[in-house]
């Protein structure tokens, strides 16, 4: 799928789940956001792996089999699982708002390939 496909579909499986009911302010696109960052540094910070917990990626799948689980039910976690709920947050209301993710993301790169060597120098 196309990062535009992406946002499409997290958008109407989001709204499908009820998490656009209730109207949402950009200020709390953002939050959620930082929420999904903030959980991600918190795996970093206890150790944990990229990814884990999920069918294929714990000792648990002989116990999902057994129980005849279906496939993808187990929760994923982990570090990259959350930084990608944060990309999921941000393509969802890419979705809502119609924002053409390629040409805003192609258009950003660009132009970050014109600018200097560590611009702006300034220390994290």
């Amino acid at each position: 799928m196309t990062l535009n496909e992406w946002a499409k579909d997290i958008h109407q499986n989001a709204v499908a789940h009820g998490w656009w009911d209730e109207p949402r302010s950009f200020g709390d696109i953002v939050a959620l956001c930082h929420s999904e960052l903030s959980e991600a540094l918190e795996e970093y910070r206890s150790g944990k792996p990229m990814i884990y917990g999920c069918c294929g990626h714990c000792d648990k799948e002989a116990q999902c089999e057994a129980e005849g689980k279906p496939e993808h039910s187990c929760k994923p976690e982990g570090i990259a699982t959350e930084m990608v709920d944060c990309l999921i947050r941000i393509l969802d209301w890419c979705g809502k708002e119609g924002v053409d993710v390629e040409a805003v993301l192609t258009q950003k790169h660009e132009y970050n390939r014109t600018r200097p060597y560590r611009h702006g120098g300034k220390a994290l």
